[in-house]
């Protein structure tokens, strides 16, 4: 019984032997085979990496976040794209007439314009946000400036306030991503589409994100965004829009000036309307600051 109970053994044992051998030989002439196929290894890349951001995704936790975090592989089936840049050539006409005008109108290099353009598209795919929108708010706010900074602390291309949406920037590798264009973009439509949902409409949506509360002044912000954003639909649907054209926005008549008649003239009163012009230079100030400069700090 021994005897037979040790040759069974054995027997396992070369089985297994033999099985591990095989095995190995598999993996081996997988890989060769993998090594001379570029499609299906770059297939097999693009999963791998699609299965490892989710599972990142996942652990930061938050459905928005992984909606727009979310990326798709190129057309060619190659890796995602997680360059600063893009070939105009790669976009949509519509796409591409919209990055051109941006060219344009804001003096900025075709390349990383052309990739805030593919990626707005994408984002506001996932989101429910349209791509004409961010793209405007990133006129208004930035200038398409990626390193741009208010005083209180809004930074990058969508003045996107840091301190405040830091848990945001948790899965692009901390508060830094801010200046990365691409991530700020993400974030700042995850911003966006909550003032917008807190709001209930878009005007009140834009206001805070401004900093404003629903009703408040701001400045004409949003009328300046909404305004950017009509151009920019134009340009997508291929109307021919002068780069250098101002956007029309509603202003308020200003009250009409009261006039005093000419023979009451007290000696104190040009001094009095020094005081008065000196009182009323900061809001003229304020209302010529730039509109990242005027972020309120609940931003």
């Amino acid at each position: 019984m021994t005897v037979f109970l040790t040759d069974v053994g054995h027997g396992l044992l070369d089985v297994s032997h033999s099985m591990l051998a095989m095995v190995g030989l598999a993996v081996v002439a997988g890989a060769l085979f993998m090594g001379s196929q570029d499609e299906l290894r770059d297939s097999l890349e693009a999963r791998a990496w699609g299965w490892l951001e989710a599972r990142h995704l996942a652990r930061s936790g938050g459905e928005d976040l992984a909606a727009v975090a979310e990326t798709e592989p190129t057309s060619t089936g190659g890796p995602v794209n997680t360059s600063s840049t893009a070939d105009l050539a790669d976009l949509t006409r519509a796409q591409a007439n919209v990055a051109r005008w941006i060219v344009r109108r804001y003096h900025v290099a075709p390349e990383p314009v052309a990739r805030l353009v593919q990626e707005s598209w994408t984002v506001g795919q996932r989101t429910g946000i349209e791509p004409t929108l961010i793209l405007s708010v990133m006129a208004i706010e930035s200038s398409f400036n990626p390193f741009a900074q208010s005083p209180v602390g809004a930074q990058g291309l969508m003045q996107v306030m840091t301190k405040v949406h830091s848990d945001k920037y948790e899965s692009y590798g901390g508060h830094l991503a801010a200046f990365d264009p691409v991530s700020n973009l993400r974030v700042g439509v995850l911003v966006l589409k909550e003032c917008i949902a807190k709001a209930g409409g878009l005007s009140d949506g834009l206001r805070f994100y401004v900093g404003a509360g629903a009703g408040d002044d701001d400045g004409g912000y949003a009328a300046k965004v909404i305004a950017e954003q009509e151009l920019l639909k134009r340009v997508a649907a291929g109307q021919n829009v002068p780069p250098t054209i101002v956007p029309v926005v509603a202003k308020v008549a200003p009250a009409p000036a009261v006039v005093a008649p000419a023979a009451v003239v007290a000696p104190a009163a040009p001094a009095a309307s020094e005081s008065t012009a000196h009182a009323d230079a900061p809001e003229l100030d304020a209302q010529a600051r730039p509109e990242h400069e005027r972020v309120a700090s609940v931003r």
